[in-house]
């Protein structure tokens, strides 16, 4: 192979334009006494930015000025403007040969993402999980019989640069009002535009997008650190279209609710209301265990008739083995609410308090601070409850009276409240000293 040529000048108006600069061409215009179109031979002057100047034998006017509907007329396309994109290899063969050729490239204006379905049980204790990838091809070319696969993760690109495209400028006919020359033109919106472009890199919001539904299964594989989803049968993508393939289908899936808030140090002294986050984990003891995409889940609750909406939810890229967490929102009947107790701490304000186990209790250091948390259930069902804290890296939990667990870094205090229930957490906080200043 020796070279290869690109030649994406595509058909367009403005394109037309400039290619028939000093040819002889015709303007169509219709005759408003007989409703007929008249031709006029011509040639094009200018097709600037100022708007369109054509000369016939009648003399110099612009384009759409004399108030007639009017336009050009091109027998021959000029040569260099293609319909569509155009590729053309030289290669050097030794001998004349009938041969089967393969085109790979790097095509742009590709996208797809996962959307998932979360059913779950009337007893909430398992959910059915289906999910679906959507294709969309926002190219103006569309492949037919292709090899479909999706990368999860994040795939570094050292350029945004994009092959040149031959995006068509707009023709403005600009012209003065015929009554006086000294009159101002018309505002911009009443100008007549006429615009087209050879490739769009997505589909307008406004344009219906064909959705095209497969049974299919994708097969997953590793690509280097990512994930490689490949689509199994050869699939026709269309330009402007949406299409979806079967990622997965999976049943009784074990999951955990849990309630969960977050106490911010710097806030409190109001009743907040906890999250409702639905645990289950990546593996196949739980009916799951491939790499899930990231993606958005509709999370329905099973009911006697039909589904109904309980939530919507996000899921990250998730690995084998990791846990996944829906959250679904706030649960107004668990409520907590943080205060400071006191920032003036005595031995005996905190000899109730035992001491978290591994943690260094150092007397004589500021700031120590006794946090209260009131956390109560109104509903009509025992709840488990996840407080995550806050703590900066520079402090630590010294003292509670409930166990403290690590949980990404975090203190993490997990209890049980009964229905209609409520308890109250206290705790110690100071910061982080060599044990030699205790």
């Amino acid at each position: 192979m020796i070279e290869k040529n690109r030649d994406a000048r595509l058909l367009s108006p403005s394109a037309l334009i400039a290619a028939s600069l000093g040819q002889t061409i015709e303007l169509r215009r219709t005759n408003p006494a007989t409703g007929r179109p008249e031709y006029t031979p011509g040639r094009i002057l200018s097709g600037a930015d100022g708007g369109v100047v054509f000369q016939s034998a009648e003399g110099i006017e612009a384009l759409r000025c004399s108030g007639l509907p009017e336009t050009f007329s091109f027998s021959l396309a000029p040569q260099g403007l293609s319909a569509k994109p155009t590729l053309s290899v030289l290669t050097n063969a030794r001998q004349a040969l009938d041969v089967t050729v393969t085109l790979s490239y790097l095509a742009r204006g590709f996208d797809w993402s996962a959307d998932y379905v979360a059913t779950l049980a009337r007893d909430g204790k398992t959910i059915d999980l289906g999910s679906w990838i959507t294709l969309a091809n926002g190219n103006g070319t569309g492949f037919v019989s292709a090899n479909a696969n999706v990368v999860a993760g994040r795939i570094k690109r050292d350029t945004g640069a994009v092959q040149p495209i031959d995006l068509a400028q707009p023709i403005i006919a600009r012209c003065w009002p015929s009554q006086s020359t000294s009159d101002l033109p018309p505002p911009e919106g009443e100008y007549a535009i006429v615009q087209s472009r050879a490739m769009s890199i997505a589909p307008p919001a406004s344009m219906d997008s064909a959705i095209v539904v497969t049974g299919s299964r994708v097969m997953q594989e590793q690509l280097g650190d990512l994930k490689l989803y490949h689509v199994p049968e050869r699939t026709d993508i269309n330009s402007r279209q949406s299409k979806q393939v079967r990622l997965l289908d999976r049943t009784k899936i074990p999951v955990e609710r849990i309630y969960r808030a977050v106490i911010d140090e710097d806030r409190s002294g109001e009743f907040q209301p906890a999250q409702v986050v639905l645990r289950t984990k990546n593996d196949a003891a739980h009916h799951l265990g491939l790499p899930l995409p990231s993606g958005r889940v509709a999370v329905l609750q099973g009911g006697s008739v039909r589904p109904l909406l309980l939530g919507n939810a996000g899921i990250r890229d998730t690995a084998v083995q990791e846990k996944i967490e829906l959250q679904l929102g706030d649960a107004p009947d668990v409520e907590i609410r943080h205060t400071l107790e006191s920032r003036e701490i005595t031995e005996r304000s905190v000899t109730t308090l035992p001491l978290v186990p591994g943690a260094i209790w150092l007397r004589r250091v500021s700031p120590s601070l006794i946090h209260r948390v009131e956390v109560s259930n109104a509903g009509a069902t025992a709840v488990t409850l996840e407080l995550k804290t806050m703590v900066e890296p520079s402090d630590q939990i010294v003292r509670a009276d409930h166990p403290v667990s690590n949980e990404d870094g975090f203190p993490v205090f997990r209890l049980r409240l009964l229905p209609h229930g409520s308890r109250v957490i206290r705790y110690v906080t100071q910061p982080r000293v060599s044990g030699s200043d205790s």
